[in-house]
């Protein structure tokens, strides 16, 4: 819960990329309607000001995921089906 599956895409990694954890990250392309394996685009914020976009994979592999990851995660998503029964 909580958490969006993302997958670098070709030769980006962490280190060539230049990530040590201090930066803050953005997430385009998930505002309208999520399909799995989809492209988004990841903004890099880095403490210095500076911006780096990137494509990456969306790791909702499944139409099921995108059900629980718009509840919030398999356990809302579980507990809202129980209370509809």
């Amino acid at each position: 819960m909580g958490v969006l599956p993302c997958q670098f895409k070709g030769d980006d990694r962490a280190q060539s990329l230049g990530i040590k954890g201090d930066e803050e990250f953005d997430i385009l392309g998930i505002e309208g309607e999520i399909k799995p394996q989809q492209d988004v685009t990841l903004v890099i914020k880095r403490k210095d000001g500076s911006k780096q976009e990137i494509k990456v994979l969306l790791r909702i592999d499944t139409p099921i995921e995108v059900d629980y990851y718009r509840h919030g995660g398999i356990l809302p998503y579980v507990l809202r089906e129980l209370m509809a029964a």
